[in-house]
């Protein structure tokens, strides 16, 4: 009985003979299991000095209406139209997957025929999305994907090639396209359009790695008052930039895309770097630093393996009234503490009511940026009236030459 794997010509030939010998061997019989074991050796062997030649896909598609009896028109709900079918048939366009899909199910070509690949299979990771319904156009924009002409017919492979460099794909599909929300995931949001901010988020993320690695626990209150005092400086969003990537953690900035809500993201990626991305959505001192802390906070008390994203819509928590999620009012507590803690906000308004110079003398004595203690007033007494000039509207996405560059491609 053969024991060994087949290396040569004479081996395989002998293992060929033994076969024919074996032929009539009754299955889980001694012979019945070295014929077994032959025939696997032997297909190993053969696999990759004669490759199985497949037939060309048009080739095939044309030999497949024929034998069904049917002529080119037939082929228009499967290729999209009648100038798409013969672009196609005459080999000016490639084949999309969504048709080759449509005629591996419509007239049973198999996968393989059409992929150009022995034994292939087409994608299953994300078979439930509807394809074209991704904001093809503001992605092309951005450079996300290729820009071409027939766009939507190509949405499935140009998203899969975007997944890609993403991350991994099953990781991808189980952390981004699964069901269920984050407590502060507007449910007003196109969800294909949030799905490409984030597939933005974290391409830009494997980019950006910092060189220094991240050590568990590197990030804690007292690194986010370090951040928060940051803000005294005027270039502080910056340097906070900057601060975090010393840390380990990325910090990037994506606008966000059309019919999204949303403030900002934090997640891990697979080797454990922590990443935090805010959009600027709101272009204010106060917004930007409660956010950046927001999504700093989730990393130290929420984040612990590369199998989530939490997404937030911040503005949710003027109407939440109490009722967010424990893990979002922990957060929260968590920044506003960082930024202006607790006690010395009661103690001034035990004072009496803020002026705008007892305001000032407050964020100089905690160190921070007037805007933070006029923010803090602003969201807990719900009067977004109050100090309006000390809110630092404008002062932010100037100093990101990202979001500027962004904004252009819109």
């Amino acid at each position: 009985m053969v024991k060994k794997l087949i290396k040569t010509k004479k081996d395989y030939e002998a293992a060929l003979a033994r076969i024919e010998e074996l032929m009539d061997a009754k299955a889980g019989s001694p012979e019945g299991d070295e014929l077994e074991l032959l025939t696997a050796l032997v297909e190993l062997y053969e696999e990759p000095r004669f490759p199985v030649r497949l037939p060309d896909p048009i080739d095939a598609v044309l030999f497949r209406i024929e034998q069904l009896g049917m002529n080119r028109q037939n082929l228009v709900p499967y290729l999209g139209s009648r100038s798409k079918v013969s672009e196609v048939l005459s080999r000016k366009k490639p084949l999309s997957l969504s048709m080759m899909r449509a005629l591996n199910e419509g007239l049973g070509i198999p996968a393989e025929i059409l992929l150009k690949e022995p034994r292939a299979e087409f994608p299953a990771e994300f078979a439930d999305l509807e394809w074209d319904r991704f904001p093809l156009k503001e992605m092309a924009r951005r450079g996300l994907i290729e820009n071409a002409k027939d766009i939507k017919s190509k949405a499935e492979e140009l998203i899969h090639q975007l997944i890609q460099k993403a991350g991994d794909p099953q990781t991808i599909s189980a952390v981004l396209f699964r069901k269920g929300r984050s407590s502060r995931q507007n449910t007003k949001s196109d969800q294909y359009a949030l799905w490409a901010w984030c597939l933005q988020v974290m391409i830009l993320a494997q980019q950006s790695q910092p060189k220094q690695k991240y050590l568990k626990g590197s990030l804690s209150g007292e690194v986010l008052r370090d951040v928060a005092k940051l803000s005294y400086l005027e270039n502080g969003p910056v340097l906070a930039k900057e601060y975090l990537a010393k840390l380990g953690v990325v910090f990037i900035v994506v606008p966000h895309f059309l019919r999204t809500y949303l403030d900002g993201a934090s997640f891990l990626l697979e080797n454990g770097t922590p990443v935090v991305a805010l959009t600027l959505r709101y272009d204010r001192v106060d917004y930007f630093w409660f956010c950046l802390l927001h999504e700093l906070g989730h990393v130290i008390l929420h984040l612990s393996t590369a199998n989530e994203i939490i997404i937030d819509d911040l503005n949710m928590r003027r109407s939440e009234m109490g009722k967010a999620d424990a893990k979002e009012q922990e957060t929260d507590q968590l920044a506003e503490e960082a930024l202006a803690p607790k006690e010395l906000m009661e103690k001034a308004a035990r004072i009496g009511h803020l002026s705008s110079i007892n305001l000032e003398a407050l964020a100089r004595s905690i160190k921070v940026h007037p805007a933070i203690i006029a923010g803090r007033i602003r969201h807990e007494t719900r009067n977004y009236r109050l100090f309006t000039k000390y809110v630092g509207a404008g002062q932010i996405r100037e100093l990101f030459s990202e979001y500027k560059t962004s904004i252009r491609e819109r």
